[in-house]
């Protein structure tokens, strides 16, 4: 039996998943194995995976369902005393599992192990470096404000902590990862690795009918969770919604190219967010977004300005 079991999810992923593979492989720590969860992929995922020579990678193929149900599919497969889920077009250093095994053996109260997180794009660039956070012990009232982990791809599970945080919920979306993570934050402590070991794939572009999806998703997480919280908690809520509101407004931000609607989304979130939660005000992201916003602004006037002036002339 091993020590670790690596699990991935996987809808055509022909492009990434050699690469994510690979990072697995080239772990300094080595007992492990790999399952692949094949979420009924229509390209050449499959042959794909036939290349890869490691007796470690076992490879179980079902029919397409949403990811939740997916990666549900991969707690029977998992036999390792440890768990670490993995998405198809992430990348590890080679330290971290060895590292998150440790942190967990030495700490027997935590449920999880965490890092930080490097947002890389769709050619592997770096975008930058996550805010490297240091909660750590019962953490609950933090991830409550925000999901911290970041990153599927980021947390070390222990057995016992997934049997108590039971299954992935589908109404969740893509959050799912999020509302999992509270749910053994409950009743488990969590240990950081104060390491950038994730390198998390984001999309240079996401529609707005995505982020809106998100959005509920999320909306949806917070409902959930404050709804079972006891009372010393629920001051907690607005300042969590807040949060979602203030994510919803940077991705819009990110998808600018020019649109109105897109700023006016962003403007709308924003406030939302202030209005919930004002002392959000003071933080640095929010302050770097109200300049961002204001900038895109005055961009999309100037430039209708300009062409209104080309059609006149």
């Amino acid at each position: 039996m091993p020590t670790v079991s690596v699990v991935m999810t996987v809808y055509n992923g022909e492009k990434t998943i050699v690469e994510t593979i690979s990072s697995v492989l080239k772990q300094t720590f080595s007992d492990f194995e790999i399952i692949v969860v094949n979420n009924g992929s229509t390209d050449n995922t499959l042959e794909v995976l036939k290349n890869i020579q490691d007796q470690r990678l076992k490879v179980f193929s079902y029919e397409h369902v949403d990811l939740p149900t997916s990666l549900n599919r991969c707690f029977s497969h998992a036999t390792g005393e440890f768990l670490a889920f993995l998405d198809a077009d992430d990348l590890w250093t080679s330290d971290k599992l060895e590292l998150q095994v440790q942190a967990l053996q030495k700490n027997p109260k935590a449920g999880i192990a965490y890092s930080w997180t490097n947002f890389i794009d769709e050619q592997g660039q770096l975008l930058g470096k996550g805010e490297p956070i240091y909660f750590k012990g019962n953490v609950l009232a933090n991830l409550l404000v925000c999901n911290f982990i970041a990153s599927g791809s980021n947390a070390l599970i222990r057995k016992k902590a997934i049997e108590s945080g039971e299954y992935f919920d589908p109404e969740c979306g893509s959050c799912t990862d999020w509302d999992y993570w509270l749910r053994i934050a409950s009743k488990w402590e969590f240990v950081l690795v104060p390491k950038y070991q994730v390198f998390y794939r984001q999309s240079s572009h996401s529609t707005s009918s995505k982020i809106e999806q998100m959005e509920k998703a999320c909306v949806f997480v917070v409902e959930k969770a404050f709804k079972t919280l006891p009372p010393e908690f629920q001051y907690l809520k607005n300042q969590s919604l807040a949060t979602v509101y203030q994510y919803c407004t940077r991705k819009y931000l990110q998808n600018y190219s020019n649109s109105i609607d897109n700023l006016i989304q962003a403007r709308k979130k924003l406030w939302m967010a202030i209005s919930l939660y004002p002392p959000i005000l003071l933080q640095g992201n929010t302050q770097r977004l109200i300049i961002g916003l204001i900038k895109r602004w005055i961009v999309t006037e100037l430039l209708k300005t300009l062409f209104l002036a080309s059609r006149a002339s």
